[in-house]
């Protein structure tokens, strides 16, 4: 799962099977149990001195780069955790941050591979000149050898190389866990479904990796699924003391533990490919990260890059070099978008049920309203009634005459036709009609009130009150229409006459 630049040339020393090969010799002595007092694996140089490996590195360093010091190529390092939702980082290695220095051996690499892209003396004629094409052509390629000199080995082409064209600057998210927080990362060559089922078997085999300690407790954090049938476990350790509390074992600590060599073995035996201490960068670390471009990529591209970070708080810029690292690239985007469209399936499940729930909900708050409208009616005619045997055989009062009063005007305004009468009893009518809705329809025929009936028949009479006025009207004026054609007619003659 690490940041994986191939085969890299150098001077460092590197460790093809830890998460840091270092820049120099690193010396691995073996505990026969857990211990947290001072740290097993050490380093050489470096500007922060022979201190343990802590958290979020680059691997065996970043491959050839001139000037750049920053060692022999990328490997088990910086992991790309999924687009910036998914974090992965190793320890940064004694000498990353070490200020840059340029052997005599990179400086004649230099100059042997300036030759055989420019000026190769192999042929001594115009043959030369294609062999210079041909060596700058696997040069942009990343792959061959170039032959520019009889005397002298030809120049191996890498992907690390600065002319090698096959590269990109990514971003990968930081990771923002603390040292105290304890959590180390394990990727298990081996399916999720198979590590979910046996996750207590496996916390058993590592409590047993730790020595067997009493005090000690292995748990899980999390388990996630990677591309290639991979699995990432994040666990941390808790160390109980004699006095009852308990504490989490650093992370730092608990990553020099398991980099050990037995203990390596026997993680690998569980099927363990990686380890990783998923720790936070200091602010130093990220500007020395930040200031000096990594082996091969040129410094415009990568202050480029630094300009187009989207969250620079956030994410970090990293190199992508060659096709194997984009597909894994993509592989991890795939696997992250299936997680995020599972995770919104379950979002839009939990939606529609909340939906659901809040629709029975608003339906018992009506049913609820309407129960305590009624049983404020039945208390209501309750008080009433208590109310008037109380008062049985007293004199009228001032406030209930005053109560009266107020009664009575409602009363009025009520009767009155212009205001509420007929809205009343347009609403007294719809009542009806939903009351005995559902009655009709159990007996599946129509029946009407007869007070409903009484106002439809009332409704109706004056409707051909109204249509009989209007034909009488009608009639009316078509005589009057007659009498005046009749006129006209007569009238016609006459004037005929007259001005003939």
């Amino acid at each position: 799962m690490a940041f994986n630049f191939g085969a890299a040339a150098g001077t460092g020393a590197a460790n093809p099977t830890g998460a840091f090969g270092g820049f120099g010799t690193t010396t691995t002595t073996a505990a026969p149990a857990f211990s947290f007092s001072a740290p097993t694996n050490t380093g050489t140089g470096g500007l922060f001195g022979a201190t343990q490996n802590k958290g979020f590195g680059f691997g065996t360093s970043f491959g050839t780069g001139t000037g750049t010091g920053l060692g022999t190529g990328l490997g088990t390092g910086l992991g790309f955790g999924g687009f910036g939702t998914q974090q992965q980082q190793t320890t940064l290695g004694s000498g990353l941050f070490s200020q840059p220095t340029q052997t005599p051996a990179q400086s004649n690499q230099l100059i042997n591979t300036a030759s055989a892209l420019s000026a190769p003396t192999l042929l001594g004629d115009e043959r030369d000149a294609i062999l210079a094409k041909w060596n700058q052509l696997q040069a942009f390629w990343g792959t061959g050898k170039g032959y520019f000199n009889n005397n002298i080995a030809p120049v191996e082409f890498t992907q690390e190389n600065p002319f090698c064209r096959f590269k990109a600057v990514g971003y990968s998210l930081m990771p923002n866990n603390k040292d105290e927080d304890g959590l180390v990362v394990l990727v298990f060559n081996r399916k999720e479904i198979d590590i979910r089922s046996q996750q207590q078997q496996l916390v058993e085999s590592l409590h047993k990796i730790l020595g067997g300690n009493q005090t000690l407790t292995v748990n899980i954090e999390g388990v996630k699924t990677m591309p290639d049938d991979q699995t990432e476990v994040i666990i941390y350790v808790v160390e109980r003391s004699p006095n009852g509390t308990s504490r989490r074992v650093p992370a730092t600590t608990l990553y020099a533990h398991f980099e050990q060599a037995n203990i390596k073995s026997s993680l690998q035996q569980l099927g363990v490919s990686l380890s990783m201490a998923r720790t936070e960068l200091s602010p130093a670390q990220i500007k020395q990260l930040l200031q000096n471009p990594p082996a091969g990529v040129d410094p415009i591209i990568w202050e480029q890059a630094k300009v187009d970070n989207p969250d620079p708080d956030k994410l970090i810029p990293v190199p992508m070099v060659g096709f194997k690292e984009l597909l894994r690239r993509l592989k991890v985007q795939d696997q992250m978008t299936k997680q995020h469209q599972t995770r919104l399936d379950i979002i839009s499940e939990d939606i529609s049920e909340l939906q659901k729930n809040q629709t029975t909900t608003m339906a018992k708050i009506a049913q609820y309203k309407r129960k305590l409208m009624a049983l404020s009616h039945r208390t209501l005619q309750v008080l009433i009634k208590q109310e008037i045997q109380r008062k049985s055989g007293y004199a009228i009062q001032a406030d209930e005459e005053q109560l009266r009063v107020q009664l009575d005007t409602i009363q009025c305004e009520l009767n009155a036709p212009t205001q509420f009468k007929g809205r009343l009893n347009e609403l007294m009518s719809q009542i009806r009609m939903q009351n005995h809705f559902g009655a009709v329809r159990a007996e599946e025929r129509y029946y009407i009130d007869a007070d409903l009936l009484r106002e439809i028949k009332q409704h109706l009479k004056q409707q051909q009150e109204g249509l009989s006025h209007l034909i009488s009207i009608i009639k009316d004026d078509l005589e009057d229409i007659k009498l005046i054609e009749h006129g006209l007619n007569e009238s016609i003659p006459i004037r005929g006459g007259v001005f003939s």
